[in-house]
C-alpha cells in the first residue's frame, strides 16, 4: 500500500508538467509563429519479484513473471513544427514562411538564432531587423531614399523596393531560409528565437522556394498552431487522469487506515 502512494504521487507530478505545457500553448494561441508543445511521458523502473522463465518444476518454467511498477514521469517536451495559419498583415515588412525553414537573426553576442516569427520593421539605419531589433542575417539594408510602400518580397526571398526619382524597382538582398536534420531538437530560448543544440543538427541554408525549403509571402504573417480545442480536450484528460491519481492515494490511504484499526 505505501508502495501506491508513491507511485500515485509520480503520476500527479507528471499530470502536473502535463498541465503547465497545455496552458503555455493556451496563452501563446496568438503569438506569432509559436509551435505547440507536447508532454510525453514514459513508466518507470520495474522491481522484478520473480523473473519470467523461472523453472517451476524440473521440466518447466514460468510463462509470465511479477513486475512491480513504480509510476511514470515526462520523458520529453516535444514541439510541433506543423504549419500555422497565414493572416493577412497588409504591413510592408511583414513575411511568413510557407514551408519548411526559419529566418535567422543575429543576437547582440554575436551568435545566430532562428525564427519563425516574420514581424519586421526597418531600423533608423534602414536595415530589416525582429521586434527586438536583432538583425535578420543576410542583412537586408534599404538603399537612400527608398519608398517603404514600395517594398516587395517575392515568393523566392527577393527584396526589391523603389527609390525616389527612379521608375525601376532596386534589388537590395536575397532572403535565405535554414532549416536542420531534427526541428524538435532546436533548444527555444524565449522571444520566439530558436538556438543550435547538438541535437538539432547544423543549420542548413538555401533559396526560399528551392531544394525543399518553403517559400516567402509578403504581408503575411505565420500564426500559432496551437488547437484551442484540442488544448481543451488535453487538458480534460490531463485533470481526469491527476484526478485518478489523487483517488488512488485517498484509496491507499483509506485501506492504511483499515489496518491500523484493525485492533482497537
Amino acid at each position: 500500500m505505501v508502495r501506491s502512494l508513491w507511485t500515485a504521487a509520480t503520476g500527479m507530478n507528471s499530470q502536473q508538467s502535463n498541465l503547465d505545457a497545455i496552458s503555455n500553448n493556451l496563452s501563446n494561441v496568438n503569438t506569432t509563429g509559436y509551435k505547440q508543445q507536447r508532454v510525453e511521458f514514459e513508466d518507470l523502473l520495474y522491481q522484478n519479484v520473480k523473473l519470467a522463465g523461472t523453472a517451476a518444476t524440473e521440466d518447466t518454467v514460468t510463462p509470465v513473471g511479477i513486475q512491480q511498477g513504480a509510476g511514470a514521469r515526462v520523458a520529453a517536451t516535444q514541439r510541433i513544427f506543423s504549419q500555422g495559419s497565414l493572416q493577412n498583415t497588409g504591413v510592408d515588412t511583414d513575411v511568413a514562411v510557407v514551408g519548411d525553414g526559419f529566418f535567422r537573426v543575429q543576437q547582440y553576442d554575436g551568435s545566430y538564432a532562428y525564427t519563425r516569427d516574420g514581424t519586421f520593421k526597418i531600423d533608423m539605419n534602414g536595415q530589416l531587423v525582429n521586434s527586438n531589433g536583432l538583425r535578420v542575417m543576410p542583412e537586408v539594408i534599404m538603399p537612400d531614399g527608398f519608398d517603404i510602400h514600395s517594398l516587395s518580397i517575392s515568393d523566392d526571398g527577393r527584396v526589391t523596393v523603389k527609390v525616389f526619382g527612379q521608375d525601376d524597382p532596386v534589388d537590395v538582398a536575397q532572403l535565405q531560409l535554414y532549416r536542420f536534420p531534427n526541428n524538435a531538437g532546436l533548444e527555444a530560448a524565449g522571444d520566439n528565437l530558436y538556438k543550435v543544440t547538438n541535437a538539432s543538427g547544423q543549420a542548413v541554408s538555401g533559396r526560399p522556394g528551392f531544394d525543399g525549403f518553403g517559400v516567402t509571402k509578403h504581408k503575411f504573417v505565420e500564426m500559432s498552431n496551437v488547437s484551442v480545442v484540442n488544448e481543451m480536450v488535453q487538458m480534460i484528460v490531463a485533470q481526469r487522469a491527476y484526478e485518478f491519481d489523487s483517488k488512488a492515494i485517498q484509496t491507499s490511504d483509506s485501506m492504511l487506515s483499515t489496518a491500523v484499526n484493525l485492533k482497537r
